[in-house]
């Protein structure tokens, strides 16, 4: 794969599809709310509001947006009757990395992506298959529904009369108006494709007002207990569907899915305090700082620590360290800049990454979380799908506590074809006794965004392509072949979501070589398209000092963060994102290296001010 050079089916949004870009880009030293103006020369690049990127032709029956069918003609396999035939629960443990490196991989996808149209955390107010599993009357005629049939063999949904479950399709370009008649929808991603924090700060201007306090530098906080809480959000009955008062905690963040799990909660947590401890060290450093500088340069400070995190401690867990350093994704052992922005890089979130290679990690999700105490003793466990959309539950006791722990000392399951029951017989319950099926939900995803089929993706991504269902041998077991044969009728029809789940893992890696290809792909991008990554030098208004990046490099890492803005933890293990082990055993929290935030102290008033994007 030769690495940034792919040509995208469709890099950019041509001049007659929506949104238009910026009228006039400065070159601010700060990163915009959206991330337009990034790349000065294509401006709309990376931007929330824009399509997805692709590396496989557009799959749709119609060649314009109608749900993929097999090239007999006849539909697809059903996506719930996949699910329970090739990812059953299955209880393997993972010997080496804990919870939390699954868990930051839904903040790394969060800060990265976000369909439109679509809510993700909480019941879409499209109702194509009511809260009762029974199909709405205007389904059929509905062309954003496109629910998931339950068979009726399905042992634990059939039997309880269940029909459905919900399922609103994507929006497009086409639903905006803004792609001609004959030209395939584009799905539209409503973040930005850069690791910019906007699942912290927002993915644009009125959001990111929305969520700052104008003083100090401060983002907004509710004070409870002693502990800063993000503020509350409005409407507690939609976004916290399953809170039992509207009186309960409901957060309001940069991005709507925070209050989805309470692990997912309680990292956003952690980063929202980063940012307003980060801003509380600079004004005390700096007091003719104004809150505007003062926002700036510790979101500015944040990203880069975060961005740090992801590329040399997370990544590597899942890309494989030599590969990282083979295909120049890290520079270990880097003593200056590395330049390696290159403007003819599309960062733009890939839609084979975000909707396939990326989400096969929901293999990883544990269905019971441990709560540990200090001295690192079982003290609870809490079932996943009892807390969906009730975050009230981070804030009782010393829980907030006992589950950061909890997922720095809980093994993650073992990457493979076995998903836990709570995300597939569980999910997003509501109260009922059963709730949906996530890995139906993902393939379904994939038909709905036209994913180009496994063949298409291996051959992208220049590995050997199989022409017959044997030829998958050399890289699926036969159990597994056997399956799917027996669900699809041709090669041909093998969806991308569901064999590259299938593909034996590369040895000592998370996933097999086309999901590989793949991020790898995308994170080259991700870093390469980036004119404002921290490591590049080239442009010294938007570049840190050599001082201040080799800081940055030292003093970050996920340990750091959890100590520094958890309410009382005293000890972590160094690699965060390890299990505790005589190699990784526990430190206290002191004695962890930090960011010397005093390199960011001036001796006189700041002459950095917000240069205008517009």
């Amino acid at each position: 794969m030769d690495l940034g050079k792919i040509n995208d089916v469709n890099p950019t949004p041509p001049d007659n599809t929506c949104p238009i870009g910026p009228r006039y880009c400065s070159n601010s030293r700060y990163r915009s709310s959206d991330g337009s103006c990034n790349n000065l020369q294509n401006p709309t690049w990376g931007m929330a509001q824009t399509p997805y990127g692709r590396l496989t032709m557009y799959n749709y029956a119609d060649g314009i947006s109608a749900m993929p069918i097999s090239l007999t003609g006849r539909q697809l396999p059903n996506p719930r009757e996949i699910s329970v035939s090739l990812f059953p629960d299955k209880q393997l443990i993972d010997p080496v990395w804990n919870l939390n490196a699954q868990q930051w991989g839904q903040v790394v996808t969060h800060d990265m992506s976000l369909t439109a149209g679509v809510a993700q955390s909480h019941k879409d107010l499209l109702t194509c298959c009511d809260d009762n599993g029974q199909l709405a009357p205007d389904a059929a005629f509905n062309p954003s529904c496109a629910p998931i049939i339950v068979p009726p063999n399905d042992d634990i949904h059939a039997a309880q009369g269940t029909q459905c479950f919900n399922f609103v399709r994507t929006g497009t370009t086409r639903d905006r108006g803004c792609t001609p008649p004959h030209a395939p929808a584009q799905q539209i991603s409503i973040v930005s494709s850069y690791m910019d924090l906007s699942m912290v700060y927002g993915a644009n201007d009125l959001q990111a007002d929305e969520l700052r306090s104008y003083v100090g530098g401060r983002l907004k906080t509710l004070v409870r207990g002693g502990r800063q809480w993000p503020p509350q959000d409005s409407n507690v009955s939609l976004t916290c569907e399953s809170a039992l008062s509207p009186n309960e905690p409901c957060y309001l963040t940069g991005d709507l899915r925070v209050n989805q799990n309470p692990q997912l909660a309680i990292l956003q947590i952690i980063l929202l305090r980063e940012h307003n401890r980060i801003a509380d060290v600079l004004s005390r450093l700096n007091p003719f700082w104004d809150d505007e500088t003062v926002y700036h340069e510790a979101r500015r400070i944040h990203i880069a620590e975060i961005q740090h995190i992801n590329y040399y401690e997370y990544l590597p867990i899942f890309l494989g360290f030599e590969n990282m350093v083979r295909n120049k994704l890290i520079y270990p052992g880097a003593t200056s800049y590395v330049n390696d922005y290159d403007p003819h890089v599309n960062p733009t979130i890939l839609d084979e990454h975000a909707t396939a290679a990326f989400r096969h990690f929901h293999t990883l999700i544990r269905g019971y979380l441990q709560m540990i105490s200090e001295n690192r003793k079982l003290v609870g466990a809490v079932r996943l799908s009892d807390w969906f959309n009730r975050p009230i539950l981070i804030e009782t006791n010393d829980v907030f506590d006992d589950l950061t722990r909890g997922l720095t000392a809980q093994p993650q399951h073992y990457s493979d074809q076995f998903w836990d029951s709570e995300i597939t017989q569980y999910f997003f319950r509501r109260n009922k006794t059963y709730g949906e099926d996530l890995r139906a939900a993902d393939i379904q995803r994939g038909r709905d965004h036209g994913l180009g089929n496994y063949i298409s993706a291996r051959a992208a991504c220049n590995l050997p392509v199989p022409n017959t269902f044997e030829d998958m041998l050399d890289f699926i077991s036969p159990e597994n072949l056997e399956i799917l044969r027996s669900l699809y009728e041709t090669p041909e029809d093998v969806e991308l979501v569901v064999a590259g789940s299938l593909e034996r893992n590369v040895p000592n890696l998370q996933t097999g070589p086309t999901f590989l290809s793949i991020m790898t792909e995308q994170f080259y991008r991700t870093r390469v398209g980036d004119r404002y990554f921290y490591e590049n030098g080239k442009d010294p208004e938007t570049a840190f000092t050599p001082s201040q990046l080799e800081s940055i490099r030292r003093g970050s890492s996920m340990a750091r963060l959890l100590c520094d803005n958890a309410d009382n933890i005293q000890s972590m293990q160094p690699r965060a994102f390890q299990q505790i082990s005589d190699s990784n055993n526990l430190v206290a929290c002191a004695d962890l290296p930090t960011i010397d935030l005093s390199l960011w102290q001036e001796t006189h008033a700041s002459s950095h001010h917000i240069s205008t994007l517009w």
